[in-house]
């Protein structure tokens, strides 16, 4: 079969037959891939220095994607595939317990999408920052595929204000079109006058920031929570360090909570999905999807580590 293949940590995978063929047996299913989502994450585990450890060489990369389980036909979203097989190929070994099963009449490259992605999104607010309805949400990094869901999502969980906040003007409309109340360009203003632009826009204290950036945003960002606030950091794509001071975290009670979907139990991942499948299916979820066939997998690899501001999903 054609696929993806890594032959050495931190190249870039090359498109080509790949001699193993995956087999069901085990507890393992085959899944004829329709269509795989790309993410910065890929890039990660194919550098060998991931938290999940080194993958095997040669090995097919990718991490998730939506097809049909070989034999019953089923059309399913995966997300934990079995090495050496990865998501970008035409065909994918994963655990039988994996998959889970997408409603009629959802887009293959949407149900991607809210896989990685849209769990990233869902998730940091319903389940770690344990949203309540009425309460003020600030998006940080709203113009990537994350921060566009997540500003929907914090819609969806009852937000009373949703603030999104980025660095191209363009995707901030988008967000505004999405449900974002107010948006704040981080190009504009730093420290103090960047914590004042995210009062304003959200009309007071803020009560919970979804942060994929960290660096000086999140730093801008923590200043503005009220008492209670809670800041969830899941990525550093404005820097690898931020710099806090001590009394606002202690005077107001603030939490700061780390968050990454492959610490997340199994169970809580597979509710979430169905319910971002739920809200999808039902035109409640948008999101902008490009796809790209498996034989342009160099292209997608280069453009995804410089946030393409859409979802990139390969087709064999």
């Amino acid at each position: 079969m054609h696929a993806a293949v890594l032959h050495a940590y931190g190249e870039t995978p090359v498109f080509e037959a790949f001699g193993e063929e995956p087999v069901a047996g085990d507890g393992n299913v085959v899944v004829e891939v329709a269509a795989a989502g790309v993410n910065p994450v890929d890039v990660r585990k194919a550098s060998g220095t991931f938290v999940t450890g080194a993958p095997p060489l040669p090995s097919v990369v990718g991490s998730e994607g939506v097809g049909r389980i070989a034999g019953d036909g089923r059309r399913v979203y995966f997300g934990a595939p079995v090495a050496p097989f990865g998501a970008f190929a035409e065909r994918v070994l994963v655990g039988a317990d994996d998959p889970v099963e997408l409603p009629d009449g959802l887009d293959d490259g949407v149900a991607v999408a809210l896989g990685i992605s849209g769990l990233a999104a869902w998730l940091p607010l319903a389940w770690r920052a344990q949203l309540q309805p009425g309460e003020t949400v600030l998006v940080l990094g709203a113009t990537g595929v994350v921060g566009q869901l997540a500003v929907q999502a914090a819609r969806l969980l009852g937000a009373g204000r949703v603030v999104a906040a980025g660095r191209d003007p363009e995707m901030l409309a988008r967000a505004a079109q999405l449900g974002a109340d107010a948006t704040v360009d981080l190009r504009a203003a730093e420290g103090a006058a960047l914590t004042a632009a995210f009062r304003e826009a959200g009309g007071g204290d803020v009560d919970v920031v979804h942060d994929p950036l960290w660096g000086a945003p999140a730093a801008a960002a923590l200043e503005a929570l009220g008492d209670g606030g809670r800041l969830v950091q899941l990525g550093q794509s404005a820097g690898a360090e931020a710099t806090f001071a001590s009394a606002p975290i202690r005077g107001r009670h603030l939490s700061l909570l780390g968050y990454m979907n492959y610490l997340v139990p199994p169970a809580v991942l597979r509710d979430a999905y169905r319910t971002l499948a739920g809200h999808a299916a039902a035109g409640r979820l948008a999101v902008d999807v490009e796809r790209l066939p498996l034989a342009r997998v160099a292209d997608a690899w280069q453009r995804v580590q410089h946030s393409p501001h859409r979802k990139l999903v390969l087709v064999p």
